[in-house]
């Protein structure tokens, strides 16, 4: 089993908050690939292994929900978590509803968004598991002969 650190990646106009995050998670031992905005983020990194996403949900140009939407169009599933200095209780729910894993407030509690974090990278883990599962099942499928 690969034992690399997970990745995060952080979407989020605010040079500062992409620092002090990517400092945070670097320390406890995260990778980090950060983006100044939605459209640097569809062209920028491969998402797939162990990872999830945080989300500004304001940015100029696309906003973290309009990417959301894009990058579950794109296929890809990792699990997004929101954080936002503009969050309403119906952004809150529309991202929830989305699948978002968890909709936090600037400036964010550090407790609150590690547990946010151990729960995306939770569903992702389950979710590549599963995926290991399939195809493993469909290989074995695929050397059975017609008797």
């Amino acid at each position: 089993m690969n034992k690399q650190a997970p990745t995060v990646f952080i979407v989020d106009d605010d040079a500062s908050v992409r620092k002090a995050l990517q400092r945070l998670l670097v320390s406890r031992g995260y990778r980090v690939k950060s983006f100044a905005d939605a459209a640097e983020c569809l062209v920028g990194a491969p998402m797939d292994g162990l990872g999830c996403l945080i989300l500004d949900l304001r940015m100029p140009g696309m906003s973290g929900m309009e990417l959301q939407q894009e990058l579950t169009a794109k296929g890809c599933d990792l699990p997004i978590v929101f954080l936002t200095g503009h969050g309403d209780l119906p952004s809150g729910v529309e991202a929830m509803k989305r699948g978002a894993v968890d909709f936090l407030q600037k400036p964010v509690d550090e407790t609150a968004l590690f547990q946010a974090l151990e729960q995306a990278l939770q569903r992702r883990q389950a979710a590549l598991d599963e995926r290991d599962e399939q195809a493993a099942a469909r290989a074995r499928f695929e050397l059975l002969t017609p008797r």
